[in-house]
């Protein structure tokens, strides 16, 4: 009761920024609400069970609930990611030589997994399997990232597999040209874009080997802000639900504090003695 009517705090939907500012001499509190994670998964429409495919990419559509964050898994491992959108999402993927078990799952603001969609087998006869060595691979540990609009978006991928030297393109879903970046050898990589514009976007990579091999990763970018907007005032991509933080003086805040800790002590030893009593 000591607290009511004297603190006021707000619950918000956005971007969690790096670090909160505060005046001198005051106290802030800040926290995460938990949620629960998605009840309802995606499902897989097309491709459809035991189809059979000899060339590459492969689209991967299906049904999906909200706007949550879909991601696509081929026999366990990532493959690309799409945003839900009108209850739909589709993704653009390449696939392991012979059978693959597709399986699409749905994430949270929070990253908070929810079940699995129906599993869909399919095969990919590759006639250059065996012959030119490992296949070429992109991948990348983010399924989604983003910036704000005109400051630069970077994004780590990683390419295994194949025979140097690779050609990358990579179309950003912007309108703007695809980028076209030379690699020698396999490994970490880098790419940079700026976003002028708020919004979601898919970003598509295709890599080519020197024997013509070839690799397909989708992900989904991000500009902060409402689409259209070419400013935000937050940091980063990583929506959470949070607790607003309020600022207190710290002249009224700690003894506040201190108080509602020595009230709560002296009521917890009443309690004690009341039980001690009637023994």
């Amino acid at each position: 009761m000591l607290l009511s009517g004297m603190l006021l705090a707000t619950v918000s939907f956005g971007a969690v920024t790096s670090a909160q500012t505060s005046e001198s001499g005051s106290v802030g509190l800040e926290g995460i609400i938990p949620t629960d994670p998605p009840s309802q998964g995606a499902t897989i429409t097309v491709p459809s069970n035991g189809q059979t495919f000899t060339a590459l990419p492969v689209t991967v559509r299906g049904l999906c609930p909200g706007d949550l964050l879909v991601k696509v898994f081929k026999n366990g491992i990532f493959s690309g990611s799409a945003q839900c959108t009108n209850g739909s999402y589709e993704v653009v993927i390449d696939l392991f030589s012979g059978l693959n078990d597709l399986v699409a799952r749905v994430y949270d603001t929070l990253d908070q997994a929810g079940p699995d969609s129906n599993i869909v087998t399919v095969r990919y006869n590759d006639a250059e399997f065996g012959v030119i060595g490992p296949k070429l691979t992109i991948t990348s540990d983010f399924a989604k990232k983003g910036s704000n609009p005109n400051e630069e978006l970077q994004w780590p991928i990683i390419v295994t597999g194949g025979n140097g030297p690779y050609a990358l393109s990579i179309d950003w879903g912007d309108g703007t040209p695809a980028e076209l970046i030379s690699l020698e050898n396999p490994g970490n990589l880098i790419l940079k874009h700026t976003y002028t514009s708020s919004g979601i976007y898919r970003i598509l990579i295709k890599g080519t080997d020197k024997n013509g091999s070839t690799a397909y990763l989708q992900l989904v970018g991000v500009a902060n802000g409402t689409p259209g907007q070419t400013n935000t005032g937050e940091d980063n991509i990583r929506t959470v639900y949070v607790v607003s933080v309020l600022w207190w003086p710290a002249a009224v805040a700690i003894p506040l504090i201190v108080s509602t800790f020595w009230l709560g002590r002296r009521h917890e030893l009443y309690v004690l003695r009341k039980r001690l009593e009637e023994r």
